[in-house]
């Protein structure tokens, strides 16, 4: 069964209503688990819309659910998974502020990874995006990123939508990945990576990272250089900066990738730890943002903690 994700774009409460209500009594007529994951007031209303149905709806707050784009599509892969043998029904809103730039561009291409993440769990998806509240750039990163749409009572197909291997290598291009000169480096030259954790904990408790993001930050390093080592080819090091408030962690080598990775590398939940693509899916779900670079001066992983 496939997918059906669609970007509604609604104006005020009162056309939000009218439309995710019947969406969701749809979804419980034909059995299907429903979630709602949705902002405040959206989230209120329908708590009391659906009052006398008990408990037949999850409910959660996008400003909660929504914190970490990876962690996000996890989450949403573990309800798809304790819903089985039944499909999901989900009315998702996400949340667009109080992300940087940089933050925004990740949460747009979240929205393209959805169509391949879920393409064959059979789920529903109805996405709103407020056109009162939201800028028009979110808007129309919204009719690239849903296969389906529904705006103004029209709904249907989406001529503006963009594959996703094709999206998310737009969204690669846009992205610099500048290295300042005064950066600190550390050789990696050998298989014992105690003097790398070392180096990497070091600096992660000099810029006040908790406890459990500075070890997430470590475990995701020495996870990337141990790949280097095995896969890469030398010289293979580690740089690490402060970019404001954020840490930056990279670790690079210089061998050529083949075949070279994709715009969804990395992405994709692995089914068992023994899948390719395993490593670099926990290296994202440790950090805040992970960016990968690859081509003919080598192969490049940047860690970025907050």
């Amino acid at each position: 069964m496939s997918l059906e994700h669609r970007a509604f774009l609604y104006g005020g409460s009162d056309d939000f209503l009218s439309v995710s209500v019947p969406y969701l009594r749809s979804g419980m007529e034909r059995d299907r688990v429903v979630v709602v994951v949705v902002r405040e007031p959206n989230l209120t209303a329908l708590r009391e819309t659906f009052a006398p149905y008990g408990d037949a709806i999850s409910y959660f707050d996008s400003a909660d659910f929504y914190r970490h784009p990876v962690r996000t599509l996890r989450d949403y892969q573990n309800l798809v998974e304790q819903s089985a043998p039944r499909t999901l029904c989900a009315l998702a809103e996400p949340v667009w502020d109080g992300w940087d730039e940089r933050q925004t561009l990740e949460w747009i291409r979240y929205e393209s990874l959805i169509n391949v993440v879920f393409a064959d769990s059979g789920a529903t998806a109805l996405c709103p995006y407020d056109t009162e509240m939201l800028p028009p750039r979110i808007l129309n990163e919204a009719r690239r990123t849903h296969p389906l749409l529904q705006a103004q009572g029209d709904r249907g197909a989406n001529t503006e939508y963009v594959d996703p291997v094709t999206f998310g290598s737009r969204c690669d291009r846009g992205v610099r990945l500048d290295r300042p000169a005064d950066a600190e480096y550390l050789p990696i030259d050998g298989e014992d990576l105690h003097a790398l954790r070392s180096f990497v904990g070091e600096r992660a408790h000099k810029h006040g990272l908790a406890k459990q993001q500075a070890q997430n930050l470590v475990t995701a390093a020495n996870e990337v250089a141990a790949n280097a080592l095995q896969h890469g080819t030398p010289p293979i090091g580690l740089w690490m900066w402060q970019d404001g408030s954020e840490l930056i962690c990279e670790i690079g080598d210089n061998g050529f990738w083949r075949p070279g990775p994709d715009s969804l590398t990395g992405f994709i939940p692995p089914d068992s730890a023994l899948q390719r693509g395993f490593g670099l899916w926990t290296v994202r779900l440790l950090v805040d943002l992970m960016e990968l670079r690859a081509g003919w001066d080598g192969t490049f992983v940047r860690l970025h903690c907050r």
